[in-house]
């Protein structure tokens, strides 16, 4: 793709197949594993609407709930859907420039589900 191609010629990012995994030890007690997640999205795969870039910057998140909450209480535009997903809970806020920021709240440890729904709150 395009813009994964842009990005690895560009900056040197080793972008495989439209996604690219910083995997990283937590600081804290018990260096819990984690991973951080790039993906350059062609533009007929993008489902966060029309007219906004082609990228979209994933931040992990403890409790999506609460953080959605505390946006929302700050001004931020935050969407009302959440998602479900065997990946966990997603949801989304807009930056000041329109661009979609997704967080993702990781399933608990050891648990998969292959239900995936949308919800609103």
């Amino acid at each position: 793709m395009r813009l994964a191609r842009w990005y690895r010629e560009h900056l040197g990012m080793e972008v495989d197949d439209q996604v690219l995994t910083y995997e990283w030890l937590s600081p804290t007690p018990g260096h819990r594993r984690g991973a951080t997640v790039w993906a350059a999205l062609a533009s007929e795969d993008r489902d966060w609407g029309r007219g906004h870039p082609t990228a979209m910057v994933n931040y992990r998140v403890e409790n999506l709930t609460d953080v959605l909450a505390q946006l929302k209480e700050e001004g931020v535009t935050v969407d009302g859907q959440t998602e479900i997903s065997e990946y966990g809970r997603f949801g989304w806020v807009l930056d000041p420039d329109g661009n979609r920021i997704e967080l993702w709240e990781p399933p608990p440890r050891g648990l998969r589900s292959t239900e995936r729904h949308v919800a609103m709150e």
